[in-house]
C-alpha cells in the first residue's frame, strides 16, 4: 500500500462503533429501508469479534462489527458484518472481500447468507469502489459487491426532520457547505431535543458524544442558537433549560484547553515577542469572555420573560440567584 494511499484514522472509532451497537436497528431503517424491511431483529446478537487474516496488508486484522440476526424467508440465521472506514485505502474493496471469503468459509453450515455493509465517514466527497471483479472473454469468474453508505454525499437536508438517532448524531458528517455550518448546528439541536423524550439519559449521552466528534466547538455561538431557538420555539424552553448545563462545560473544556495551546506557544516565543504575544492573547480572551457573559445574560433575560423562575434559571446556568436577580 503507498504511504499516500492511507491516513492515519480519526480516533472515533470506538465511539462510531458503540452507536452502530447501540442503534443498528435504526442504522438499517435509516440508510437501508428495504434491507429492513427483511430483517427480524427479535434475535439479534452481536459476536465476538472475529480475527482474521488479511493478506492484502499482510497482517491480522479484527472485523469492527459482526452480528447475528434473521432474514424473514429464511429459515436460520444470516451475518451482517459492519465495517466503518475513516481513511483512504485503495485496497478497501479487496479487503472487505477477503473479510467476507473467510466469514464464509467459517460460517457457511450454520448462516444461509452475509450482508457485508461497509460506512465511509471520511471528510472528502469521492466516489468508493464497492466492487471486486474478475473474468474472462463471456465469462465472469467473480462478481462481489457489498452494500455502502458514504456521509459526505449524504444532503444534510433531507435529515433534519427524522427522529431516528444516528441521523442526529452524524449529521454533521452529511454534506453541507461552511456556510450552512450554523444552521446545521441548529438543527442538530433542535433534533436532539425531540429525541429526549424517547431514549434514556445514557443513550442521549452517547448520540451527543458522537455528534462531538464532528461538530467544532463553538459556546458563543451555541448560546446564540440557543436564543433564537427560544425566540422561534418557546415550547422547547424546557429542553434548552437541560442542555445549558452541558453548553456551559463544552465552553470551559475548550477554554481550557484554547489557554493551554496559546500558553505553550507563548514559552516557545521568542523573549522579544512576549510582550506583544501576552497583550493579544489577553485582550483576545478579555473580548471573548465580554461577548460570552453578553450572549449568556441575554438569554437569561429571554428565560425570565418566558416564565421560567430565577431558581430554575439560576440552577441551569449555574450562576448565583443574586446575579440573576439583578439581570431581572
Amino acid at each position: 500500500m503507498d504511504a499516500m494511499d492511507r491516513v492515519s484514522p480519526v480516533p472515533h472509532d470506538e465511539a462510531f462503533k458503540k452507536l452502530l451497537e447501540t442503534f443498528f436497528k435504526e442504522f438499517i431503517e435509516l440508510f437501508f429501508p428495504e434491507l429492513d424491511c427483511m430483517l427480524d431483529y427479535s434475535e439479534t446478537r452481536f459476536l465476538m469479534q472475529e480475527l482474521l487474516v488479511d493478506i492484502v496488508g499482510e497482517e491480522a486484522r479484527e472485523l469492527d462489527l459482526l452480528l447475528e440476526t434473521c432474514y424473514k424467508g429464511m429459515d436460520g440465521f444470516i451475518l451482517i458484518h459492519l465495517e466503518p472506514q475513516s481513511y483512504r485505502d485503495t485496497h478497501f474493496h479487496e479487503r472487505m472481500f477477503i473479510y467476507f471469503s473467510r466469514l464464509f468459509e467459517r460460517y457457511r453450515k450454520e448462516h444461509k447468507l452475509i450482508i457485508p455493509i461497509a460506512i465511509f465517514t471520511a471528510d472528502e466527497v469521492r466516489d468508493e469502489p464497492d466492487m471486486l471483479t474478475m473474468k474472462i472473454p463471456e465469462h465472469d469468474i467473480l462478481r462481489f459487491q457489498f452494500l455502502k453508505v458514504e456521509l459526505r454525499k449524504r444532503n444534510w437536508r433531507d435529515f433534519i426532520y427524522s427522529d431516528n438517532p444516528v441521523a442526529a448524531a452524524l449529521l454533521a458528517k452529511m454534506g453541507y457547505t461552511e456556510r450552512e455550518a450554523r444552521e446545521v448546528r441548529l438543527q442538530y439541536l433542535r433534533m436532539f431535543m425531540r429525541l429526549r423524550t424517547r431514549f434514556d439519559e445514557a443513550r442521549m449521552a452517547l448520540i451527543m458524544s458522537v455528534a462531538d466528534l464532528y461538530f467544532k466547538p463553538d459556546p458563543v455561538q451555541d448560546e446564540e442558537i440557543l436564543q433564537e431557538l427560544l425566540e422561534h420555539y418557546p415550547e422547547e424552553g424546557e429542553a434548552m433549560m437541560e442542555l445549558m448545563p452541558a453548553w456551559k462545560r463544552w465552553g470551559y473544556d475548550e477554554g481550557k484547553q484554547e489557554g493551554k495551546t496559546e500558553g505553550k506557544a507563548e514559552g516557545k516565543a521568542e523573549g522579544k515577542a512576549e510582550g506583544k504575544a501576552e497583550g493579544k492573547a489577553e485582550g483576545k480572551a478579555e473580548g471573548k469572555a465580554e461577548g460570552k457573559e453578553e450572549a449568556q445574560a441575554e438569554i437569561i433575560r429571554k428565560l425570565l420573560s418566558h416564565g421560567f423562575s430565577p431558581e430554575k434559571v439560576a440552577e441551569a446556568v449555574g450562576i448565583p440567584l443574586e446575579e440573576i436577580q439583578k439581570l431581572k
